[in-house]
C-alpha cells in the first residue's frame, strides 16, 4: 500500500518541472521580444512620449470633434493640421529670423558694454548685498571696451562648437516634434480602442483601483499639459506680440526664452525682468510711450495670464506639486534635451497620479 501511494509523486514532480521550464521558456522569449521592441522604438522614444503627451493633452477637442459626427481619422487629420499650421509651420517660419534676431541681440549687447559710463550708476551700486559685486562687473566690462574681440578670441572655438551643437540640437527637436505630431495622429485614429486596452489591462492587474489610476494618469498629464505648457505657450506668443509691436529687438529670441522660464516655474521671476527690461530699455531710446505700453502689456496680459488662466486650466485637468513640476522640467531638460521641458513633467505627473490613486484605493 505504501508502494502505490509513493509510485505517481515521481510522474507528478518531473511534469511540475515541465510545467516550470515552460514558462521559464515562454517568459525568456518575451523579455527577448520586449527588449527587442525597445531598441527598435529606442530612437524614437522621446516622438512617441511626446505625441503621446499631445494626444492626452488636446484629447477633450478630439472628442469634441468626434461627439459633432467626425470620424476619428478625419477629426485626427483636421486636429493635425491645426497643430501644423499653429506650432511646426510657425517654427519653420521664425527658424531663420530667430538666428538672425540672435546675431542683431549680441550685436547690440556689444555696442552696450563698449558704450558704459566709466563708474556704475548709484542704483547699482547701493544695491543690498550685491551692489559691490556689481559695481566690480561694471568696472571689468569697462576695461575691455574696445577690445571684446581680444577677449573673447581665446573661446572663440568652444564657442563655434556650442553654437553647431545647439543648431544641431534645434534641428533634432523640430525633427521630433513632426515625429511626435504624427504619433498624435495615429492616437487620435485609434485612440478609442487604445483606452479600452489599457483600462482592460489596468482592470486586471488592479481592479477599479487600475482603472481609476489610468484615469487620474491622464488628467495629471492634461493638468500639465494646460496649465503648465499651455500657459507657457500663451505668454510667450504675448511677450513676442507686445516686443514686436513696440519696435523691441529680438521679440522672438525673448518670446522663446519667455515660454522657457514659464515653464521651469522657478525662473518665471525672469518673466517681469523681461518685460520691465524692453521698457527700460524702450525708455532710454526717448520712446516714453512704447515704454509706458510695454509695462501695461507686461502686467495685465503677460503676467496676468500666469494668475487667471494657469489656474483655470490647471483646474480642468489635475494639479500638480510645484516641486514636481521644477523637478520634471529640469530632470527632462538634462535627460532628454529641449522636449524634455514638455515630457519630463508628464512622465512624473503620470507617476504622481498613479501614486495618488493607488493611496485613495480602500485597502484590501
Amino acid at each position: 500500500m505504501d508502494t502505490e501511494s509513493t509510485g505517481p509523486a515521481p510522474d507528478r514532480g518531473y511534469a511540475e518541472t515541465v510545467r516550470l521550464a515552460e514558462r521559464a521558456a515562454v517568459l525568456i522569449l518575451l523579455g527577448l521580444l520586449l527588449y527587442g521592441v525597445f531598441r527598435v522604438l529606442e530612437p524614437f522614444a522621446m516622438a512617441v512620449a511626446f505625441g503621446a503627451f499631445i494626444a492626452i493633452g488636446t484629447w477633450p477637442a478630439r472628442a469634441w470633434l468626434v461627439a459633432r459626427g467626425l470620424r476619428p481619422g478625419v477629426a485626427a487629420a483636421a486636429l493635425l493640421i491645426v497643430l501644423v499650421l499653429a506650432v511646426a509651420l510657425p517654427l519653420l517660419m521664425m527658424a531663420p529670423g530667430l538666428a538672425d534676431q540672435i546675431g542683431v541681440v549680441a550685436v547690440r549687447a556689444r555696442l552696450m558694454i563698449e558704450n558704459l559710463p566709466e563708474t556704475a550708476p548709484a542704483w547699482i551700486t547701493d544695491l543690498p548685498m550685491v551692489g559691490d559685486r556689481a559695481a566690480g562687473l561694471w568696472t571689468r566690462l569697462h576695461g575691455v571696451q574696445g577690445d571684446i574681440n581680444t577677449l573673447v578670441a581665446p573661446y572663440s572655438g568652444q564657442i563655434a562648437r556650442y553654437l553647431v551643437e545647439i543648431g544641431q540640437a534645434a534641428a533634432g527637436s523640430l525633427v521630433q516634434v513632426l515625429l511626435a505630431l504624427l504619433v498624435a495622429a495615429m492616437f487620435w485614429t485609434g485612440g478609442d480602442s487604445l483606452v479600452a486596452q489599457l483600462r482592460d489591462i489596468a482592470g486586471r492587474l488592479g481592479g477599479q483601483t487600475g482603472v481609476d489610476s489610468v484615469e487620474a494618469a491622464g488628467g495629471a498629464v492634461r493638468g500639465v499639459a494646460w496649465g503648465v505648457v499651455g500657459t507657457a505657450i500663451l505668454q510667450a506668443v504675448l511677450m513676442g506680440v507686445g516686443l514686436a509691436i513696440a519696435g523691441v529687438p529680438g521679440a522672438a529670441v525673448l518670446g522663446f526664452l519667455t515660454m522657457v522660464f514659464s515653464i521651469s516655474q522657478v525662473l518665471g521671476p525672469l518673466i517681469v525682468v523681461t518685460w520691465v527690461g524692453a521698457a527700460a530699455w524702450l525708455y532710454t531710446e526717448g520712446q516714453t510711450g512704447w515704454a509706458i505700453f510695454m509695462l501695461l502689456w507686461g502686467i495685465l496680459p503677460v503676467s496676468g495670464s500666469d494668475n487667471i488662466v494657469r489656474p483655470l486650466l490647471i483646474q480642468r485637468g489635475s494639479a500638480m506639486p510645484l516641486g514636481l513640476i521644477i523637478l520634471g522640467v529640469f530632470g527632462g531638460l538634462i535627460a532628454f534635451g529641449f522636449l524634455g521641458l514638455f515630457v519630463g513633467p508628464a512622465l512624473l505627473a503620470v507617476a504622481h497620479g498613479l501614486l495618488k490613486a493607488w493611496r485613495a484605493a480602500p485597502a484590501g
